[in-house]
């Protein structure tokens, strides 16, 4: 399956060196999205949504269709895109934090490849594998699982997030762990993201 043809898809990231990044990433139903919009409410920020959820959620509308092996490209390249387009964006801020808070990325992508397909597009992961986040965050199964048209695992949660920690073990991206209610968990990244600052060099 990897003999797929990804030349013409840019998945090069472009992130200034003065924007944070914080890559949230877990499995189906376990808060990311919800994270994301907090932290970027908390800190006067900008947040990247899934693509893949806009991208999809289109198919199954128009055509009652899901994800497919030739759906993992475009989707990587509307992901890659649309955070390049925000961290731009980001150096435009007046706020002395810049953070970027990022609803998955292309190294999601490529676990989810692997578990349900059993390989990866050459292009995506490499792509995933070379993208670097300042901070990245593993979300807990620890809220109720809530169903929408696209997701399908309810009971497999535990099993997938703990495919994400290997993987991320496997290819040594350091992660932090994040549980508990909304407030908890924004609190935990507010400690984290102050831990970082005060290595960081001022890049403002």
């Amino acid at each position: 399956m990897n003999g797929n043809d990804a030349t013409v898809y840019n998945l090069e990231q472009h992130t200034p060196e003065s924007v944070i990044t914080v890559a949230v990433l877990g499995a189906e139903s376990t808060g990311k999205t919800t994270l994301c919009r907090d932290l970027a409410a908390h800190f006067d920020n900008l947040w990247v949504s899934e693509y893949m959820r806009t991208y999809l959620q289109a198919k199954w509308d128009d055509e009652h269709l899901t994800c497919t092996w030739d759906d993992l490209l475009p989707i990587a390249q509307g992901q890659i895109a649309l955070e390049n387009k925000l961290a731009k964006q980001v150096t435009q801020m007046s706020n002395k934090n810049r953070y970027l808070f990022c609803d998955t990325s292309l190294f999601e992508l490529m676990v989810y490849s692997h578990w349900y397909y059993g390989d990866c597009p050459v292009a995506l992961e490499q792509a995933a594998l070379a993208h670097h986040y300042d901070l990245i965050l593993l979300t807990e199964v620890d809220i109720p699982w809530v169903a929408d048209d696209l997701r399908d695992s309810p009971h497999q949660r535990d099993e997938i997030s703990a495919y994400f920690a290997s993987q991320l073990s496997k290819h040594q991206k350091p992660f932090q762990r994040i549980s508990g209610d909304r407030k908890e968990r924004v609190q935990q990244v507010v400690t984290q993201l102050a831990d970082i600052d005060n290595i960081s060099p001022d890049q403002s």
